[in-house]
């Protein structure tokens, strides 16, 4: 009988059988590969859904998680409430939260941090911030740049409760 597949390896598949049979991509971006752990990564200047500004300067020195998610992503919906909580409970020991919201366009996604009383800060990735900081495949797609600059973690898919918590020990 053949090993039943885990949630992530059905999702793996399934994209990269998308890919072979040629269908186009939900949004048009530049293709995007998780960074590996040790390299650079570079986040633009972003206008934030609250209507205040995300600028580099504000993550120098701190750990940053990178966390692409949508409105209607049910994986995202059961993770987003775990990366609130470590938003708010750990941003006091320099870790900053950027969340990047892959939604056609900004207002259901504003609408729905608004309706979850989620405090972490995100964007709207418009067709600009996705071209200078580009989705990896995947949804939700989590990364952790440490204080230096360097990829320390990069997930694609669900984060259960434990591994959002786990990120706490980058600090």
């Amino acid at each position: 009988m053949p090993h039943p597949l885990s949630r992530r390896q059905a999702l793996a598949q399934a994209g990269a059988l998308s890919l072979a049979l040629g269908w186009p991509a939900s949004r048009a971006q530049p293709a995007a590969t998780l960074p590996a752990p040790g390299s650079r990564l570079a986040v633009p200047a972003v206008a934030l859904l609250d209507g205040s500004r995300f600028a580099p300067a504000d993550a120098e020195g701190q750990v940053l998680v990178l966390y692409w998610w949508a409105s209607w992503c049910p994986f995202c919906a059961l993770q987003s409430p775990h990366m609130d909580q470590l938003w708010r409970t750990q941003s006091g020991r320099g870790l900053a939260v950027l969340g990047l919201s892959i939604d056609k366009t900004a207002a259901p996604a504003t609408a729905y941090l608004r309706q979850k009383g989620y405090g972490f800060p995100s964007a709207w990735v418009s067709p600009e911030l996705a071209r200078a900081l580009p989705k990896p495949p995947g949804l939700p797609v989590t990364v952790v740049r440490g204080r230096d600059g360097k990829v320390l973690m990069a997930e694609a898919g669900q984060l259960f409760p434990e591994d959002v918590a786990e990120i706490a020990r980058f600090l």
